[in-house]
């Protein structure tokens, strides 16, 4: 069944694209929450006038967030956290440290926006994560982990 999401979605697709998933899926997950619509000839016709009139703006967002990874990828973020007398950090360093980090440079990013290329951070070093900024875009920022 091919479905027109409504928002962006991991795994599945980004917003306004159509997408081809399970009937059972879609009727029981998608439609109820209110993610996606039936591609039908109707909605097609109304997705493709919006996305006409998206594109420019869509271009101006998409520039802004090219000119945002030559930032990001420039700097190397400081991430502090808690560590005990061993030199191990207590618990782990998350996405959610990691956008608290970038807002302190006037980045806001949405925190599940943000993948930690490694699994668990547990010790201080530097360390790498990938930034969802657009569709399109994607930046490889460089963070350090740092005792507080």
């Amino acid at each position: 069944m091919d479905v027109i999401l409504k928002q962006d979605m991991d795994n599945l697709g980004y917003a306004d694209e159509i997408v081809k998933v399970k009937p059972g899926y879609a009727r029981n997950f998608l439609f109820p929450r209110g993610l996606a619509i039936i591609a039908n000839v109707q909605n097609k016709k109304v997705m493709a006038e919006t996305q006409k009139q998206r594109a420019h703006k869509a271009q101006k967002i998409k520039g802004d967030a090219e000119s945002m990874v030559k930032q990001l990828e420039a700097t190397v973020i400081k991430v502090g956290a808690k560590v005990g007398e061993s030199g191990k950090i207590y618990g782990s360093v998350t996405s959610l440290q990691l956008a608290d980090a970038l807002s302190k440079l006037d980045v806001i990013v949405d925190r599940k926006k943000i993948h930690i290329d490694d699994e668990h951070i547990k010790a201080l070093g530097t360390y790498t994560a990938t930034v969802n900024l657009h569709k399109d875009v994607k930046a490889k920022i460089t963070f350090e982990v740092i005792a507080e």
